[in-house]
């Protein structure tokens, strides 16, 4: 049961993304959901960006508005946490990608950290 429901929050965060959809990914991100990236857009080092900041990106077309096709990869699930291994591409990159989830006070899985790299396919 929790790995479906595990697999659906990640397959609304991706769908969210893909279609700037930020109402749905209000409901499946945490309120304290944080993307982690090294070497973000060619930059040095650790680059993290916030919910607000995120949804804001969603919005203005920063981020998102290209279908991806998903391949989970691996899922680990205990209790009340998890971990998801997601490998994404477009028909401009690769990305591949660790969630953490965590069971939320509203009994929702809610992705709590988006840890990716990106790779260009140019």
């Amino acid at each position: 049961m929790a790995k479906e429901e595990i697999k659906q929050a990640i397959t609304d965060f991706v769908k969210g993304g893909d279609n700037s959809d930020t109402i749905l990914l209000d409901k499946v991100l945490h309120k304290d959901f944080r993307i982690t990236n090294n070497g973000y857009m060619g930059t040095n080092g650790v680059t993290i960006i916030d919910k607000q900041k995120y949804l804001s990106n969603i919005k203005d077309g920063v981020f998102g508005g290209l279908p991806r096709i998903m391949t989970i990869e691996n899922m680990d699930e205990n209790k009340t946490i998890a971990s998801v291994k997601l490998r994404l591409e477009s028909s401009e990159n690769i990305f591949i990608s660790y969630n953490s989830l965590v069971l939320d006070t509203d009994n929702e899985w809610k992705i709590i950290n988006n840890l990716a790299v990106v790779e260009s396919k140019k």
